[in-house]
């Protein structure tokens, strides 16, 4: 094992993937001459060259358009949005024709594509640079949506979205590419639309995924001291989303907290309170607490954005309310 930043995980897998498989290019702005904005492709100019890592003008809808179109000639492009939020200018094209294709072509066609950048708040970006899209995107049939938390997921699960033969929405954070995690020397897969325990427990069951999820290990390391074991996964894929590991694990815990990064009206929590309710109602001890962001749009002023995100605290609050503490 080694340990990288989750960049370098990022940039291991992309690269791994381009020497295995020629079809494959990376197109985006800043991700050659600047080596990303990032740094999630250094060094991948040198050594694949301009024409497969490919620096792009302002204009989302037209480099994710082109890159659309160039998997129906047997390319296998990875897209790179600078942030999910100018994804905004492209999303026709992701949703009309990148999820769509597969279907409307009678299968005649594939749309081996994969969306890759940031997502949700990185601190003081304003309003309209701090939104969390996945249940957006995974509430559109056709596309895959895979949000991981470090550096070993995010290599595992970005070679298995750059070898699928459908589109995937790939999620990082800006405030992980920095994160450290052991990562295996050789090759490793990991597959979609698997979720994970990564911590075992008895009392109650955590739910979350993407950065978000360290409140969720900081909360449990807090609450154990209580004597409250939590056990705790992590989704990794909300589309197809893996209730089979969530239901399993209410079934023994009997208590259901989800901590999710993104508005509380319509979420990918949302689902998951419906799904556990609907079949495994019976074995629930306490109503479901699903903790979001506050109800409006991400404040600047740093105090505000402090009160507007979902944290630690509220997690410990949450699961002692299910405990009836």
């Amino acid at each position: 094992m080694k340990t990288i930043q989750f960049r370098e995980a990022v940039c291991e897998a992309m690269s791994e993937e381009m020497r295995r498989d020629e079809s494959i290019y990376l197109m985006g702005e800043e991700v050659a001459e600047y080596n990303g904005a990032y740094k999630a492709s250094k060094g991948m100019l040198d050594e694949f060259g301009a024409k497969r890592v490919i620096d792009t003008p302002i204009a989302e809808l037209g480099f994710s358009g082109i890159a659309v179109g160039s998997t129906m000639t047997g390319n296998r492009p990875i897209v790179e949005f600078m942030t999910f939020n100018f994804a905004l200018v492209g999303i026709d094209q992701i949703i009309n024709n990148a999820a769509k294709i597969r279907q409307m072509s009678g299968g005649q066609f594939k749309c081996p594509i994969v969306f890759r950048g940031p997502t949700g708040s990185a601190g003081q970006l304003g309003a309209t640079h701090s939104q969390a899209f996945e249940s957006w995107f995974a509430n559109t049939p056709g596309l895959k949506v895979i949000v991981p938390s470090n550096p070993y997921d995010a290599k595992g699960l970005l070679k298995a979205a750059i070898r699928d033969d459908d589109p995937v929405i790939f999620m990082e954070s800006e405030q992980m590419y920095g994160d450290k995690g052991e990562v295996p020397e050789g090759e490793y897969v990991i597959p979609i639309g698997v979720a994970e325990v990564k911590r075992e427990g008895t009392d109650v069951t955590i739910v979350s995924f993407g950065k978000i999820i360290k409140d969720a290990y900081k909360a449990a390391d807090q609450l154990a001291e209580e004597g409250i074991s939590c056990e705790v996964i992590d989704l990794r894929t909300v589309r197809p989303l893996d209730m089979n590991t969530i239901l399993t694990s209410v079934k023994k815990t009997n208590r259901l907290v989800i901590l999710e990064e993104a508005w509380p009206f319509g979420n990918v929590s949302t689902e998951i309170t419906y799904q556990v309710q609907a079949q495994a109602f019976d074995y629930l001890d306490a109503p479901i607490v699903k903790i979001n962001t506050a109800d409006t749009p991400a404040p600047y002023s740093p105090v505000l954005l402090a009160e507007w995100l979902p944290n630690s605290d509220d997690v410990v609050k949450a699961v002692k309310k299910v405990m009836y503490k």
